[in-house]
């Protein structure tokens, strides 16, 4: 309610668009924000923003941190994952995947040539946390150097026992199932022509009445993501693509944010950023009373703070990250 009334007039960073042709012929977008201040270490910093499930640049909970970080003289990236713009065409066969660190790697690469000087911060919203840990533990070589940390804002961390608390009726969760399934159908069918022409569904046996039919998004998962993404069941998916597995091999700063009321992740997933951070020194898990699933709205009854405790935090976390990472490079 508080996303939809009070935020009517949420700013929209102006940026620049970079696309980039990937090997598989999938076009990946990114945007580009550049500060409006100088930071307060005098360095240049850069925020990597992750989206949740369906997200984009162009959401609303992004547009707002990406401003506030702006103003504290933060450079913002922010990738658009494949297939959430309507407007953006596809040039292959796929969407988006919850675990898929490729694009966000190929993204970082690029940006490594352009801004190799630059400090950076990952930052990660629900799907996009998931992504964003998981690629801080997968130990590629060619990870850039110039990243100092990470941090996850609600995500639930292991994806097989999520799905299992989604499907029951506790905190609406079915209900919010039931729209994360409609916003993937609604994602498919906005590029119909192309990710389910009958060479795709001949390729990957698929059923388009099934993936159109589907009520839950495991059973969007079994009947699309799996097979498009080469699993044989539904539980290698969600296993292969959680961050749970990945966790112990993360050794730069990570820093984790979640809440107590978040409806869509529940009491028992949160056991994992807990125990990271007890057996971390270079770690932090905040886990608020409220705030939702990316809410943290202040203020009024109707009309939340333009900027939400949410997008102060992160970005008081990422100085912190960088103030952290400069002291131990001296």
């Amino acid at each position: 309610m508080h996303s939809l009334i009070g935020r009517k007039k949420c700013p929209w960073p102006i940026g620049e668009r970079v696309s980039l042709l990937l090997d598989d012929g999938a076009t990946l977008t990114y945007d580009v924000y550049q500060p409006l201040d100088v930071h307060s270490s005098g360095e240049d910093v850069t925020l990597i923003l992750c989206p949740g499930i369906c997200n984009s640049s162009e959401s609303i909970y992004i547009r707002t941190f990406v401003h506030h970080a702006q103003r504290k003289g933060f450079r913002c990236v922010a990738i658009n994952h494949i297939g959430a713009m309507k407007s953006i065409k596809l040039t292959s066969h796929r969407i988006f995947s919850y675990g898929c660190t490729k694009d966000f790697h190929e993204m970082l690469v690029n940006l490594q040539e352009n801004y190799f000087h630059s400090r950076m911060v990952l930052v990660g919203f629900s799907m996009g946390a998931n992504i964003v840990t998981k690629y801080m533990g997968e130990k590629r070589p060619d990870m850039p150097k110039n990243i100092m940390g990470g941090i996850s804002i609600c995500q639930g961390y292991d994806a097989l026992g999520a799905m299992q608390h989604m499907l029951l009726w506790s905190n609406f969760r079915r209900f919010y199932l039931y729209i994360m399934t409609e916003n993937m159908k609604r994602v498919l069918m906005a590029h119909q022509q192309l990710v389910l022409s009958e060479d795709v569904k001949s390729r990957y046996q698929l059923c388009e009445r099934s993936i159109l039919s589907a009520a839950t998004l495991p059973e969007f998962d079994d009947a699309y993501t799996r097979r498009v993404s080469g699993y044989d069941s539904i539980n290698d998916l969600y296993t292969q693509s959680s961050c749970s597995l990945y966790l112990d091999n993360i050794t730069i700063p990570l820093v984790f944010i979640n809440s107590q009321d978040d409806p869509i992740i529940p009491e028992p997933l949160l056991s994992w950023p807990k125990q990271y951070a007890e057996s971390r020194d270079r770690s932090a898990y905040i886990l608020t009373s409220h705030g939702g699933h990316l809410g943290f709205y202040e203020g009024g009854l109707l009309k939340p703070n333009p900027v939400t405790w949410l997008d102060r935090t992160a970005v008081g976390i990422a100085d912190a990250i960088l103030r952290d990472t400069h002291s131990k490079s001296l």
